[in-house]
C-alpha cells in the first residue's frame, strides 16, 4: 500500500505501508499471556506512551546515560569521513528512524558532495516515520524521502527497499542491542540480503564495561529510568483498569555476565494481591517476585564482528569514544 502526503512537501515523500500487516496483539492480550506466566514479564515495546517517550526523552539528557549523547559526538566528529568511505551517489536507508535527529548529521555529510538524496526511514509507526519525514523534507529543499510504515523483518525478507544508487544504512541507538544475540543474528543477515555487495552499515552497539557504569546508565540516581519502567504499571492502570500501587514496587538493573546484558526488573517490596480486569487477570505477587521489563545486550568489538561475518558484512573500520563505552561499527555487504 503507497500513499503521499499533503501539503507544501507532498512532491517530496511518499509512504508505503505493509501490504498485508500481521495482526499485532492488543495489550490487554499481551499482558494477559507475559503477566499471567512464570517468570513474569512485560513487553518493553509498551514503554513508549506519550508519557514514556517523554521520560525516555529526560533519560537520554541523563550524565549516566552516555549512549546517545557520544553516539552524536562519533557521528559529527566521524560523519564526513563515514560518507566518504563509500563512492556515491548515495542513498540512506534506517531501520528505527524515530525522530532522526542524529541521522541529520550523515545527511548534511552527504548533501555536501552530491545534489539530492533519497532518505528511506523504517519505522513500525506509521504516524511517527511521516512526522519525522516531513520535518526532514522541511528543512532540506534537496531531501526526497520514501518511508516504510512496516515490521524490519517481513520488509526485508520480501526485499520490498527500493533504492535505486549505493545504499548507506542505518541501525543506531544500540537499537541492536534489544534483540538476543540470535535475532540480532537472523535481522543483520535479512539486511544485507536485502541490500546489494558494496552497500554500506552503519550500527550503533554499547560496549561491554565496568557493570558499575552500566548498571548507572540504566538505574540513574535521580530515578528517571525507575519512572519509566514504573509507568508500565501506570499505564495498565490507566488503559485496562488496573490496580497496581506503584509504591509497592521498586525498580532494579543489573549486569548479567552470563547474558551479557543489563535486565531491568520491576520488583514486589511485599506479598500483594493485583487485579487487571481488561486483561482477565487477578495476580498474587510474593515479597520480591519480579516482573522482567527490558534485557539491553551488550558487545565487545570482536562480538560484533563475529555477528556481522556471520551475516554477510565485512567489518571496514569501528570508531568509539576515548573511554572505550560505546562504538559505531562500518560494514560492507560482501
Amino acid at each position: 500500500m503507497f500513499s503521499t502526503a499533503t501539503g507544501a512537501y507532498s512532491d517530496r515523500f511518499a509512504l508505503h505501508r505493509d501490504p498485508s500487516p500481521a495482526r499485532v496483539a492488543t495489550f490487554a492480550e499481551d499482558v494477559r499471556s507475559s503477566l499471567g506466566a512464570r517468570p513474569r514479564s512485560l513487553s518493553p515495546k509498551y514503554f513508549y506512551d506519550d508519557l514514556g517517550s517523554a521520560l525516555f526523552e529526560a533519560i537520554t539528557r541523563l550524565p549516566e546515560y552516555y549512549l546517545t549523547r557520544i553516539e552524536r559526538d562519533l557521528l559529527a566528529t566521524y560523519g564526513r569521513e563515514i560518507v566518504a568511505g563509500f563512492e556515491g551517489p548515495l542513498e540512506l536507508v534506517e531501520l528505527g528512524s524515530g525522530s532522526a535527529q542524529k541521522t541529520r548529521l550523515l545527511i548534511d555529510a552527504i548533501l555536501e558532495r552530491q545534489g539530492r538524496l533519497t532518505y528511506h526511514p523504517i519505522d513500525i509507526s506509521a504516524d511517527a516515520v511521516t512526522e519525522s519525514a516531513l520535518a526532514l523534507a522541511a528543512s532540506y529543499e534537496r531531501l526526497n524521502v520514501i518511508a516504510y510504515a512496516s515490521d524490519y523483518f517481513p520488509l526485508l525478507r520480501d526485499k520490498r527497499l527500493t533504492p535505486n544508487d549505493r545504499v548507506l544504512a542505518l541501525f543506531l541507538g544500540s537499537n541492536i542491542g534489544n534483540f538476543t544475540p540470535v535475532v540480532a543474528r537472523q535481522l543483520l543477515r535479512l539486511l544485507s540480503d536485502a541490500l546489494s555487495p558494496g552497500d554500506g552499515l552503519v550500527l550503533g552497539y554499547d560496549l561491554k564495561k565496568d557493570p558499575t557504569i552500566l548498571e548507572l546508565a540504566y538505574d540513574d540516581p535521580t530515578g528517571v529510568t525507575a519512572a519509566f519502567n514504573k509507568n508500565l504499571l501506570a499505564r495498565m492502570n490507566r488503559e485496562l483498569n488496573a490496580d497496581f500501587d506503584l509504591r509497592a514496587f521498586r525498580f532494579a538493573a543489573r549486569w548479567s555476565e552470563e547474558h551479557g546484558a543489563v535486565e531491568s526488573f520491576l520488583v514486589s517490596e511485599r506479598t500483594q494481591r493485583v487485579r487487571i480486569p481488561a486483561a482477565g487477570l487477578d495476580i498474587v505477587f510474593a515479597s520480591d517476585e519480579t516482573i522482567h521489563t527490558e534485557s539491553s545486550y551488550k558487545f565487545t568489538r570482536e562480538e560484533i564482528a563475529a555477528l556481522a561475518r556471520d551475516s554477510g558484512l565485512h567489518e571496514k573500520t569501528t570508531y568509539s569514544d576515548s573511554g572505550g563505552r560505546y562504538a559505531l561499527g562500518i560494514f560492507t555487504v560482501v
